[in-house]
């Protein structure tokens, strides 16, 4: 993709690299852009450039207009992270993005009476089985197109924990493959990565490749040969699945990183998906629901579900150990987490002073308690009880 740039350029992107504020990096991603030349191999690295010059303008515009509104005492306009989870809801107009917010949570918002009226990020709750679900509302995206909504959706992307992509379910293939290239191209992949690569610059230590991936035309001599080239002497270099050493040169540029999504069918009272646009989400692992949002048909502990799956995430319910019952808000936290691990969220000293724990299943509370250690990993609707 970037290959055969000049040295001018790769030395330009080292201060790209080496930019520490975001006024810094906007020059210096523009002085980049300025000494990369034109023609088909570059073609994705400056539409990628350009978004990112854009959306960093866009967070310096924001970073201002939030010290004045603080300094007026007025609203944030950015989307602070709040609940268990983050989701941003993205979508083309008129998908049902509004609709789906006004059954799921108890926002008032009313659907745009105009195309891309919304400009804004715009947050809601969505709370389900004592799971709270923070659901922001991007700008309608221009699938296929250039547009400043499309930088809004891939900067809330990237801070959110998942995507909810919202589409009408007699939606052509073409679109999801539309709206998932505009993603990809702007260093967001909503579905899992086969083929990952990416550089962590170090301190000392040369250039180290870890991970269970190959580089399927190169060797380890050809990486350091090439990272040096960009002023790179120390790093490790993780590789999953099958790559080339232009996925790695890439790699310097685009910040490729996967954010899970789930894709809501909406208008499903008037539309059968086709078979083609199903078999598009299934080949690329896309969990999805068809709903009927005039009714509200859409079942909530199914979506919860899936965006804890997607996420990755557990509830863990907590009991006092002088209580008779659990507490009924959860614990979201990562699959694999210890019962000490949970002790330690609770309260550092009870982490400090853990003896055991004792665990249940919860639909069989109060029966069958299992006595378990620091170490033992807990499972989704597990319910703990910490001693120290």
């Amino acid at each position: 993709m970037p290959a055969n740039l000049p040295a001018e350029a790769k030395a330009a992107w080292l201060r790209v690299i080496e930019a520490r504020t975001v006024e810094d990096k906007i020059r210096a991603m523009e002085e980049f852009l300025s000494k990369v030349p034109r023609h088909k191999g570059t073609e994705k690295l400056i539409r990628y450039a350009r978004k990112r010059v854009a959306e960093l303008r866009r967070e310096l515009r924001e970073r201002r207009e939030k010290e004045r509104a603080l300094r007026r005492g007025g609203s944030r306009v950015y989307v602070a992270k709040d609940g268990d989870l983050q989701v941003v809801v993205v979508g083309p107009p008129s998908s049902g993005k509004t609709a789906l917010l006004r059954c799921l949570t108890n926002t008032t918002l009313q659907p745009d009476d105009l195309p891309f009226s919304t400009v804004e990020p715009v947050p809601s709750m969505f709370i389900e089985g004592g799971v709270y679900v923070q659901l922001v509302k991007a700008p309608s995206i221009v699938p296929g197109g250039e547009s400043d909504f499309n930088n809004i959706a891939l900067a809330l992307a990237r801070n959110a924990d998942a995507v909810l992509l919202v589409l009408s379910a007699g939606s052509p293939p073409e679109l999801v493959r539309e709206v998932l290239e505009l993603f990809e191209e702007g260093g967001v992949c909503l579905y899992p990565l086969r083929n990952y690569v990416r550089v962590e610059r170090r301190g000392g230590g040369g250039i180290q490749i870890v991970g269970p991936g190959r580089i399927v035309d190169g060797t380890l001599s050809d990486v350091v040969r090439m990272l040096r080239e960009y002023g790179i002497y120390h790093a490790t270099v993780r590789i999953s699945g099958s790559v080339t050493l232009s996925d790695i040169e890439e790699s310097l540029y685009i910040e490729r990183q996967y954010k899970p999504a789930l894709v809501v069918l909406t208008m499903g009272d008037l539309y059968t998906p086709g078979e083609d646009l199903l078999k598009r989400m299934s080949e690329l692992g896309l969990p999805h629901y068809v709903t009927d949002l005039r009714r509200c048909a859409i079942d909530r502990g199914r979506l919860l579900e899936g965006l804890l799956r997607v996420t990755d995430r557990i509830r863990v319910f907590t009991k006092p150990v002088h209580s008779k019952t659990y507490i009924s808000k959860p614990l979201v936290v990562k699959a694999g987490t210890t019962a000490g691990d949970v002790a330690a969220m609770i309260h550092s000293s009870l982490a400090k002073t853990f003896k055991y724990a004792i665990v249940w299943r919860r639909e069989t509370y109060p029966l069958h308690p299992k006595r378990v250690g620091r170490d033992y990993a807990l499972s989704d609707d597990d319910v703990i009880e910490i001693h120290a």
